[in-house]
C-alpha cells in the first residue's frame, strides 16, 4: 500500500476539483481503484504504487484545468483517468482545452482523450479522414462539430451529411410514406447531433435553406461537392462501389470525413464492406488520414465499454 499527499494551494479550486458532495473524487476512486481522503485543501491518495501514481497525475492535471477555467465534472474525471492510463505522458490541457465548437447551450465540445485529439488534428490537416472504431467513441459527433465550426467560420458554404440506408436486422419497407419518410429513421442520429450543437430552430432553418443537407448515400451519385464539409456515417455498410462513388464526389475547397465500425456490418455476409477495402487501398495516399479507436475510447455510459468488450470476446472477428 502506497500513500501520497497533495497540497492544493487554491481552496476554491480544490473544492471544484472535489465536486458537489465529492462526486469528482468518488469518480476518481472508482476509475483508478484508489481511496481518497480530504482535509481542507489537502488530498490523501491510498492504493497500489501504480494506482496512486495515476490518480496523483489525474488530480494534479484536473486541478490545473480548473485553475485555467475549465469546469470539471465526474465524467471528465473518468475520461482523464482513461487518458492517463493509456498515455501516462498525456497533457490533459492540450486535449481538454482544444476547442472544437461551443454549442447553442454554451457547452464546449472538445476532445476527451488522446485518440479523439489525434482525430480532430487529422481532420484539421487532411482533406479526407477515416474515423474507424466501435460505437460510442465520438467519431460522428466530433465530425459534425468540426463541420459546424467550419460552416460558422465561413471556411465552407455547406454541410452534407449522408449514410447508407441499410437495415440493421429490421425491415422498414412496410412503413407508410414516400422515400424521404422511409429513410428518415436512418438519418435521425445526424439530425440529433445538429440539433444539439445549433439548437433545433437554427438547424431546421439551415436545412430548409439547403445550407445543411442530410440525405441517403444514393442521393450523392453524379454530384460534385465544392466548398462543402461532407460526412459519410455508418460507412461499414457501404459497398465498394458506393465508397468509390462517395470519395470521388469531392470537389474544390471541400473536406470529407468517413466514419464507421467494422464490427457492426449489416451487409449480406457475402458482400465486402467498402470501408474495409478503402482502409487497405488508401492508407498510403498523401492527404488521406486514418484515425482508429478502440473500446478504451468509448465516451458513453461506462457500461457501453464493458458491453463492447463482452461482444468482442464472443463474436467472430470482423470481415476482412
Amino acid at each position: 500500500m502506497t500513500q501520497k499527499k497533495l497540497n492544493l494551494h487554491d481552496t476554491e479550486a480544490a473544492k471544484l476539483l472535489y465536486g458537489d458532495l465529492n462526486r469528482n473524487l468518488e469518480a476518481l476512486e472508482r476509475a483508478v481503484g484508489v481511496k481518497i481522503g480530504v482535509r481542507g485543501a489537502a488530498v490523501t491518495i491510498s492504493g497500489s504504487e501504480h494506482e496512486v501514481a495515476v490518480a496523483e497525475q489525474v488530480a494534479n492535471q484536473l486541478y490545473g484545468l480548473i485553475c485555467a477555467g475549465y469546469p470539471v465534472y465526474p465524467q471528465d474525471v473518468v475520461y482523464a483517468a482513461r487518458a492517463i492510463e493509456r498515455a501516462p505522458k498525456a497533457d490533459l490541457k492540450e486535449i481538454f482545452l482544444d476547442e472544437v465548437y461551443i454549442t447553442a447551450r454554451n457547452r464546449l465540445i472538445s476532445p476527451k482523450g488522446p485518440s479523439q485529439k489525434l482525430y480532430i488534428d487529422a481532420i484539421r490537416k487532411s482533406d479526407i479522414v477515416f474515423g474507424i472504431g466501435p460505437a460510442g467513441t465520438g467519431k460522428t459527433y466530433l465530425a459534425v462539430a468540426m463541420a459546424v465550426a467550419a460552416l460558422t467560420s465561413n471556411r465552407v458554404r455547406t454541410i452534407i451529411l449522408t449514410r447508407p440506408a441499410v437495415e440493421a436486422g429490421e425491415r422498414l419497407g412496410f412503413l407508410p410514406g414516400d422515400l424521404a419518410q422511409k429513410v428518415n429513421p436512418y438519418l435521425r442520429p445526424l439530425h440529433d447531433a445538429l440539433n444539439d450543437m445549433l439548437g433545433h430552430e437554427k438547424a431546421a432553418e439551415l436545412t430548409e435553406q439547403g445550407i445543411i443537407e442530410i440525405a441517403p448515400l444514393a442521393f450523392m451519385r453524379g454530384r460534385t461537392l465544392n466548398n462543402a464539409f461532407v460526412i459519410l456515417d455508418e460507412a461499414q455498410n457501404t459497398s465498394r462501389e458506393q465508397m468509390k462513388m462517395f470519395l470521388t464526389r469531392l470537389g474544390f475547397n471541400s473536406k470529407a470525413v468517413v466514419t464507421g465500425d467494422i464490427t457492426q456490418i449489416d451487409l449480406p455476409s457475402q458482400q465486402p464492406s467498402g470501408l474495409i477495402e478503402a482502409s487497405k487501398l488508401l492508407r498510403d495516399i498523401d492527404g488521406i488520414d486514418f484515425a482508429f479507436f478502440t473500446d478504451a475510447d468509448v465516451v458513453r455510459h461506462p457500461l457501453v465499454q464493458d458491453i463492447i468488450r463482452a461482444y468482442e470476446k464472443k463474436t467472430p472477428r470482423a470481415r476482412k
